[in-house]
């Protein structure tokens, strides 16, 4: 019963889509897996820690409530319960046991040494070409598309109109709402926060040359006329340790808790003298 509900939980995980449908390769992936991850839960709930384990009804009710979402309908759900070899009450009784499994090894995890502000000060120092922030702008744009040669010259026109008017965020974010052809203009023509490499060959030159609340001159890329607005320069260099030190200490902490799962794992498949 626990590896058929195994193997349906894991075609989800694994392929998004029911077990049934998988095909051979997939289906001898997911045995191999699924064989595997029972092994490894049954020596997780055979371990001193899960002794004490209990889950409460509601969170029991949450999971089961999750899983029936995946299905467009109640018979789909309950066909697919059949096809593994499962009912309501033992596929509640597959998702409580795999909520101990995760409970244990939440507790596990939560005894990983904490990440100290100066372990993530000693990564930031040794890993500096991570923080190298690349040159960024924040862009906004108004876009005109044209099908002929008239209407080219009447959009270029009314861009090279509307960039001389412009002088605030505002006034172009307005202009934006009103004349932009792009889907931006419902956000006042925010392209966000733009890295080289993420605009049009046409485009970027002239984006990365702007001065802050500069305009370019009206551009063409392979979609329309453009003008672009610089709202805030990003400089190249090293992140400040401040602005990321919330972000390594949660990657350290993150990657200590799976070291510590990983070998008490471990420990408990192969224990020392067998």
């Amino acid at each position: 019963m626990q590896l058929g509900y195994l193997e349906l939980k894991l075609s989800w995980e694994l392929f998004q889509k029911a077990p049934e449908t998988l095909s051979d390769p997939e289906r001898n992936r997911l045995q191999e897996v699924a064989n595997k991850q029972s092994r490894i839960e049954q020596c997780i709930l055979a371990s001193a820690d899960a002794a004490n384990v209990v889950v409460p009804d509601t969170t029991l009710a949450a999971r089961s409530a999750e899983i029936r979402k995946r299905y467009p309908s109640e018979e789909e759900y309950f066909l697919d319960l059949e096809k593994n070899g499962l009912n309501e009450a033992e596929l509640a009784e597959a998702v409580e046991r795999d909520l101990r499994v995760e409970a244990v090894l939440e507790k596990v995890a939560a005894s990983a040494v904490p990440v100290s502000a100066v372990d993530a000060e000693i990564y930031y120092r040794l890993h500096q070409e991570a923080f190298d922030r690349p040159e960024a702008r924040r862009l906004r744009h108004i876009l005109i598309t044209f099908n002929n040669e008239k209407e080219k010259v009447k959009a270029r026109q009314q861009l090279e109109a509307l960039r001389f008017s412009l002088k605030t965020p505002k006034h172009f974010a307005d202009a934006a709402l009103r004349h932009s052809q792009c889907p931006t203009a419902m956000e006042g023509g925010q392209l966000g926060v733009v890295k080289r490499a993420q605009l049009y060959a046409e485009l970027e030159p002239a984006a990365f040359a702007l001065a802050e609340d500069e305009i370019t001159p009206v551009l063409e890329s392979p979609i329309g006329l453009h003008i672009l607005r610089c709202d805030e320069i990003f400089p190249s260099g090293m992140m400040p340790f401040a602005e990321v030190e919330a972000k390594i200490i949660e990657r350290l902490t993150e990657k200590r808790r799976r070291e510590k799962q990983r070998d008490w794992i471990k420990d408990r498949l192969n224990p020392p003298g067998k």
